[in-house]
């Protein structure tokens, strides 16, 4: 398997990332895990998922905790319930946030979650 051949230009980042599909877009919702969470894992991060609990680390949000109520694949963005503004007719309206900004404090656990928390910390203890 060949790595995909990337540019340094931030102009054709961009492009990139607006051109690739959405399902390539997973990849770049990893989010950083609390310590403790890492510890107990093994692992240093994760894709974000709806009904994770996650502290906003940077922005106008910073050090609020929230539920994450939506992740857009296609914008590469986490909506978290607790990062809201007021629109001029009074309405609430949640701010997207780049996964980046975020760190994951509590998982909301299923099979398959775990199941790729294994394999993810497999290929961590297998690669050291």
């Amino acid at each position: 398997m060949t790595k995909k051949v990337s540019s340094k230009a931030p102009r054709k980042q961009r492009r990139s990332i607006r051109n690739d599909p959405i399902h390539a877009n997973k990849k770049r919702l990893r989010c950083k895990l609390d310590e403790f969470l890492a510890e107990e894992h093994g692992i240093k991060s994760l894709v974000i998922k709806k009904g994770d609990l996650v502290r906003v680390m940077r922005g106008q949000f910073r050090d609020t905790e929230g539920t994450v109520t939506r992740v857009s694949y296609g914008k590469a963005r986490v909506y978290v319930d607790s990062a809201t503004t007021t629109k001029a007719d009074g309405k609430e309206a949640n701010i997207p946030i780049h996964p980046s900004n975020l760190l994951i404090v509590k998982l909301s656990m299923n099979d398959d979650r775990k199941r790729a928390i294994a394999k993810k910390a497999m290929t961590v203890v297998e690669s050291e």
